[in-house]
C-alpha cells in the first residue's frame, strides 16, 4: 500500500496534539492570563486532571510521572489537586457547561478508589457539571475488583488501558511486565462495569520486534475486543527520558522496519473491520471516534484524537495542559511547586504560549489534514507552502486543487511531515521530536 521514501521522513516531527506544541512553550504566559481565560470561557468545556503517579514505572515511559510509593507524597498532591478544583471552579461562568472529563497520567489508578472518589465528589461540587463523560487511564496490573466497582457507580464508560505489547519477551526490554491474563482480566472487570468504549494503547518499533510479534499482539486486541486501538511508534529520546538508556538501543528496529510495522498494522486492523484514524489510531465503526471522523467533527486535542466537540480544555494536576482558543497554558511540572503554588491559592499555571490569529489559521490547517488527509489553504499559505509539497506531489503523496490540499491514501504515513510544512516554529527537530513514523 504504501512506498517508503526514507529522504521524506529523515526529520523527526511533532505529534501535533496542539499547535503551536509544548516544545513552543515558554514563561511569558502567568497565572493571571490563565484566570482571565477561565472566566471568559462560556458554553461547552473539558476538564482533564492529571495524576503523575504510577506504582511500577515504565522504561519507555515519556509521562511525566513518578512512584507512588510514599504515602504523605501521594496525599499532599491530592490535597493540593482538591484545591486547584475549588479555586478553578469558582472562576468559571454560570453558562459553563462541563460535558467531557478525562483522568490521565501516570495511572490514575495508582491512587486508591476512595481517593478517587473524593475526586469525582469535589468536581461535583464545585464545576458545573452537565452529565459529562468520564474516561480515564488505567494500568491493568494494578486494577483491582474495588476499581472496577468504582468506575460502574461513578458511571465511567471511556478507559485506556496501556498495553504496548502481549510479548513477555519484549514487555522485559520496556520494563513492563503484565501477562495476557491480567490483560484479560481487566478487560472482564471494566466490560462488566460499564466501559462501553475502550481503548488499547499499542507500540511498534520495540527493542528486537519482529512483525510476528507485532502480528500477535494485534491479533490478540483483535480477540479481546478493543473498540479503539492507538499504535505508536516508540520514540527512543534517552537524551530527554533518562529511563530509557535501560532500553538496548541497538536492538531498536531501523526507520525501514518500523515503516512495514505501521503498514502492516493497518492492514491487518482494517482487515478486522477497524476505521483508521489519521495516521496511528483505529476505531470499530460503531464508536463514537469513528462516527465522528464520518461526520466530520474529529478533532485532536492533548489526548489525541478526540470526539469531544470543546474548544476550551481545562487541565489541572502537575504539568497539565489547558486549551483556550487564544491560549495555551500548562502547570507547573514540579509536584513539589505545583503543591507550593496552591498552598497559596495560586493557580499554578507557569508555561505556555499566546495563540495568535496566525496560529490558529495553521492550527486548522494541520488539525484538518491530520484528522480527514485534507484542508483549505488560503492563498498565501498555498504559495508558502507549494515548494515544499513538491516532493511530496510529484511522488503522488499530495495534492492541490484549487485552494484544497489533500493527502493520497499512499501519502497516510506522511502525514505528520505534510503537516509541519504548515509550522514555522520548527528547530532544532532532530533533538526534541520523534521519528514521524
Amino acid at each position: 500500500m504504501w512506498t517508503y521514501y526514507p529522504d521524506l521522513l529523515e526529520t523527526p516531527v511533532p505529534r501535533y496534539t496542539s499547535f503551536p506544541t509544548a516544545a513552543e512553550f515558554g514563561p511569558g504566559v502567568s497565572a493571571a492570563d490563565y484566570a482571565a481565560a477561565l472566566e471568559t470561557s462560556r458554553g461547552e468545556v473539558s476538564l482533564y486532571l492529571h495524576v503523575p503517579f504510577c506504582e511500577q514505572i515504565c522504561w519507555y515511559c515519556g509521562c511525566n510521572t513518578g512512584k507512588a510509593n510514599k504515602t504523605q507524597r501521594l496525599a499532599s498532591y491530592l490535597d493540593a489537586l482538591h484545591r486547584e478544583i475549588a479555586i478553578t471552579g469558582v472562576r468559571l461562568d454560570r453558562e459553563v457547561r462541563v460535558r467531557r472529563i478525562a483522568f490521565g497520567g501516570g495511572s490514575p489508578n495508582a491512587i486508591s478508589p476512595t481517593d478517587f472518589v473524593r475526586l469525582i465528589d469535589a468536581l461535583t461540587l464545585h464545576m458545573p457539571l452537565d452529565r459529562p463523560v468520564w474516561s480515564i487511564e488505567l494500568d491493568p496490573r494494578t486494577l483491582t475488583r474495588e476499581w472496577g466497582q468504582v468506575l460502574g457507580v461513578v458511571g465511567v464508560t471511556h478507559a485506556s488501558l496501556g498495553v504496548q505489547t502481549f510479548d513477555p519477551a519484549l514487555q522485559a526490554a520496556i520494563g513492563r511486565i503484565q501477562p495476557d491474563a491480567e490483560i484479560a482480566s481487566a478487560v472482564d472487570l471494566l466490560r462488566g462495569n460499564g466501559i462501553s468504549s475502550l481503548n488499547f494503547d499499542l507500540m511498534y518499533g520495540l527493542p528486537g520486534q519482529s512483525l510476528a510479534m507485532l502480528e500477535a499482539t494485534l491479533q490478540r486486541t483483535v480477540e479481546l475486543g478493543a473498540d479503539r486501538i492507538a499504535l505508536f511508534g516508540y520514540a527512543h529520546v534517552p537524551h530527554m527520558l533518562p529511563r530509557q538508556r535501560r532500553i538496548d538501543a541497538s536492538a531498536l528496529p531501523g526507520q525501514a522496519e518500523r515503516f512495514a510495522m505501521a503498514e502492516f498494522g493497518l492492514g491487518l486492523l482494517t482487515a478486522a473491520g477497524y476505521v483508521p484514524i489519521g495516521f496511528d489510531h483505529f476505531a470499530r465503526p460503531q464508536d463514537p471516534m469513528a462516527r465522528a471522523l464520518q461526520a466530520g467533527t474529529l478533532r485532536r486535542n492533548f489526548q489525541g484524537f478526540t470526539d469531544d466537540p470543546a474548544r476550551s480544555l481545562i487541565g489541572m494536576g502537575a504539568s497539565a495542559i489547558g486549551c483556550f482558543p487564544d491560549l495555551l497554558v500548562q502547570n507547573e511540572k514540579n509536584a513539589g511547586r505545583y503543591r507550593m503554588l496552591l498552598s497559596q491559592d495560586v493557580l499554578p499555571a507557569t508555561h505556555g504560549i499566546r495563540r495568535s490569529a496566525d496560529d490558529q489559521r495553521r492550527g486548522a490547517v494541520i488539525e484538518a489534514l491530520l484528522c480527514f488527509g485534507r484542508a483549505e489553504l488560503d492563498p498565501d499559505l498555498a504559495a508558502e507552502a507549494a515548494l515544499r509539497l513538491a516532493p511530496f506531489a510529484k511522488r503522488g503523496l499530495a495534492r492541490m486543487q484549487g485552494s484544497t490540499l489533500s493527502i493520497a491514501p499512499a501519502g497516510l504515513p506522511y502525514a505528520r511531515t505534510i503537516a509541519a510544512l504548515f509550522d514555522p516554529y520548527r528547530q532544532d527537530s532532530l533533538r526534541r521530536f520523534s521519528s514521524a513514523v
